[in-house]
């Protein structure tokens, strides 16, 4: 299931917001600067290049050391939200933003938890087969932390979207007691909801060097609350909804790629024929 929002404005000014996008200068030699995604002013996360041509990339940094739930909404995120006004949500976690344009989203994942180099990781399969390895290092690009699957589909013939949730803390870092309450409560039918700021960047190769050459469409949920529960669904095999926030002016995507989100997200489950 999706729920679209409208784009709206959310966030506060930048210098006091939890979490932040910013730059960082140009590499030596006048290579692309890094886009970073910051909490409380710390480097958390490191992204794609700006350029677009590079592979995508979420690298985790040592910011990304602490969730940023929220408590006074902990109950009512325990079980399904049922629309995109539900409880003034969008506002409390929009408060920890940047002041931007954001469009909400409401989506039903069903998460697979995978570890960096192992079965099922995008950096080692998808994303090689088009970029190759690491022209310098010899090696696939590294995340430095598990994240989760969720879905993905055909945008045409020459594009594919992947869907990834990210946490800001790694899964081990998790109470297990707290994981095991919600895999209990995931077993009574309850559908329980997570919160991310989120992005969508387009990459495409300058040159095709590897063998599935295609634009990857990336969305990339950076986890603010739900951390447990994403955990305890990929363990269950069972549902979580994610309340998505969807940042529209920091992503590596036309806005019209933005706008097909809603569309695409509400295709059947498929994966690229090409790399079956």
């Amino acid at each position: 299931m999706i729920t679209s929002g409208t784009p709206r404005t959310l966030g506060v000014p930048a210098p006091e917001a939890r979490l932040r996008f910013d730059t960082e200068g140009q590499e030596v030699g006048g290579g692309p600067r890094r886009r970073l995604l910051l909490v409380d002013d710390e480097p958390a996360f490191e992204l794609s290049f700006y350029c677009g041509t590079c592979p995508l990339l979420f690298r985790r940094l040592t910011g990304a050391t602490e969730r940023l739930s929220l408590e006074s909404l902990q109950e009512r995120l325990t079980g399904p939200l049922g629309d995109l006004d539900d409880g003034g949500v969008i506002d409390a976690f929009g408060a920890l933003l940047p002041q931007g344009e954001y469009r909400p989203l409401l989506l039903e994942v069903e998460p697979r938890l995978v570890v960096p180099g192992k079965e099922g990781d995008y950096f080692s399969g998808e994303q090689v087969a088009t970029w190759g390895v690491d022209q310098f290092w010899g090696l696939p690009e590294y995340p430095r932390t598990p994240y989760y699957r969720t879905f993905e589909t055909a945008v045409d013939a020459d594009a594919h979207l992947y869907e990834f949730v990210v946490p800001m803390v790694p899964p081990n870092w998790n109470e297990r007691e707290r994981v095991e309450e919600y895999v209990a409560l995931m077993e009574r039918e309850t559908v329980p909801t997570a919160v991310a700021m989120s992005t969508l960047d387009v990459c495409l190769p300058a040159v095709d060097r590897g063998d599935d050459y295609f634009a990857h469409w990336g969305l990339t949920h950076f986890l603010l609350d739900g951390h447990h529960k994403l955990e305890a669904a990929a363990m269950a095999g069972r549902p979580v909804r994610i309340l998505s926030l969807l940042a529209l002016g920091e992503g590596l995507a036309e806005a019209q790629a933005c706008a097909r989100l809603p569309a695409l997200r509400a295709r059947p489950r498929s994966a690229r024929a090409s790399a079956t």
